[in-house]
């Protein structure tokens, strides 16, 4: 049992937006879709509560998360590292 291996998650990127309560942020994933009938492309978001165990992230940071165990009602995300500033990150793209 001791050699089971976590199996990778799938990584998400976002961008934190608030920081509500201890150990807590709310981060906004931004997509495109394409509407399934007229084509046109549509922008989307997906807000997601995640868990920041030292509390070291800032408004405005891009964050890697992956989806975990609900720790709450609506926390069911962890904070995986910190990029940086979005308006670094967008520099360097």
């Amino acid at each position: 049992m001791a050699d089971l291996q976590r199996k990778s998650l799938k990584v998400y990127r976002g961008v934190v937006t608030t920081r509500s309560g201890e150990k807590t942020v709310k981060v906004v994933m931004n997509y495109l879709q394409k509407h399934p009938k007229y084509g046109k492309i549509m922008r989307r978001r997906t807000v997601a509560l995640v868990h920041d165990e030292r509390n070291e992230t800032r408004v405005g940071q891009m964050v890697d998360i992956a989806k975990c165990r609900p720790l709450s009602k609506n926390k069911k995300w962890r904070l995986v590292r910190i990029i940086g500033d979005t308006a670094a990150a967008e520099a360097k793209v």
